[in-house]
């Protein structure tokens, strides 16, 4: 489903259930004849309030038609996130079927309805919460790019400029990527195939560098997946779209350079933290135990989980974790080498001595 009609049928699925709850206050402020079940409110209320009804239920049915069929091919761990909305989807289901019952077969328990129907608002309320912002952002990362929208000619300009700095493979198309084709190609790729693993905030939540943005694709696409795996080309025009969406807070070549100029610092800083903490005995294995400068180990252990986390699950560490302190040291490097891994100098001591503690028997003096 396009990000337009998903956000646009979230927004009615929330305005609906507003206007039918308060509405249904409305009428239970008339007498109600218990006797012969009937209400003094006025007809045509009555029938706006069920109208309503089956337009929020119509609603509901058609974005799980929609949401179900993706669960069977998303990743194997669902994201907390995603696990909350499917919760509050599968909640308000439940509800509705509930009412429903209620309103055909048992109506000795109406006085249930006000209830009920003031949880199916908190449960849409939470759900379209979880879900409309980061539709809305893309909407409005798309419209103000260049200060023009993201087809305007001024973007595409601009993310010609950009691609060279993504250090795309050479047979890619940087013409294709930034024509007006490839970037709605490149859009619906985003909508259709990425969010099968992430949902938009995952993917929004972090604007990268081009380069960072393709290492990032490239990477994601190497993961198993039980769907269809990606085609080259539609790595390079979903890479050129999440630049130009976010070119208004990319960098220039110059910036390009300092990142440049600040990972080689930072590989040196590595280096020389490693052999500080743990320097190699003349066999080149450290002298006994390893013994590390005081920290913080909660602290330690938050700053590794945030930085690790930006790239891969942390699972993939402790499925094979480093087993020394030059094991640890060289899987940083590489991380920031290869997978372009930012943190500031503090942060990357921090995961050091949280990693050698962890994984390879050091102890703080």
């Amino acid at each position: 489903m396009d990000i337009a009609l998903s956000v646009t049928l979230g927004l009615l699925f929330l305005i609906t259930a507003f206007a039918a709850v308060f509405l249904m206050f409305h009428l239970w402020g008339y007498p109600f004849d218990k006797a012969t079940r009937t209400s003094a409110a006025p007809p045509a209320l009555m029938r706006l309030h069920r109208v309503l009804g089956w337009a929020y239920t119509i609603i509901y049915v058609v974005m799980m038609w929609e949401m179900i069929p993706r669960l069977w091919n998303y990743q194997v761990e669902l994201p907390p996130r995603t696990v909350v909305h499917m919760c509050l989807g599968l909640t308000i289901g439940v509800i509705l079927l509930v009412k429903i019952s209620i309103i055909r077969f048992f109506r000795h328990l109406e006085e249930w309805m006000p209830i009920l129907g003031v949880l199916l608002l908190t449960c849409t309320v939470l759900l379209c919460g979880l879900s409309i912002p980061f539709g809305l952002r893309e909407f409005s990362l798309a419209r103000s790019a260049a200060g023009a929208g993201v087809y305007s000619e001024a973007s595409r300009a601009r993310l010609a400029t950009l691609l060279p700095l993504a250090e795309l493979p050479d047979n890619a198309d940087l013409a294709e990527i930034a024509s007006p084709y490839g970037l709605r190609e490149g859009r619906d790729v985003l909508v259709t195939k990425c969010v099968v693993c992430h949902d938009l905030k995952t993917i929004l939540v972090q604007p990268r560098s081009p380069s960072g943005w393709w290492k990032t694709v490239e990477r994601m696409a190497q993961k198993p997946s039980f769907s269809e795996p990606m085609a080259l080309g539609e790595l390079y025009l979903v890479t050129g779209y999440l630049i130009a969406i976010s070119g208004d807070l990319q960098k220039s070549v110059r910036d390009k350079r300092t990142q440049d100029q600040k990972k080689v610092a930072a590989l040196a800083d590595v280096r020389q933290e490693a052999n500080a903490v743990a320097p190699a005995s003349p066999s080149g294995a450290p002298a006994g135990p390893l013994e590390l400068p005081p920290f913080d180990p909660a602290e330690a252990k938050k700053t590794y989980e945030t930085v690790c986390s930006q790239c891969h699950e942390l699972g993939d560490i402790d499925a094979q974790p480093p087993t020394s302190a030059d094991e640890v040291k060289n899987l940083i490097l590489r991380m920031i080498a290869e997978n372009g891994m930012e943190a500031s100098r503090a942060e990357l001591d921090l995961v050091y001595l949280h990693m050698v503690s962890s994984f390879a028997g050091g102890r703080a003096k």
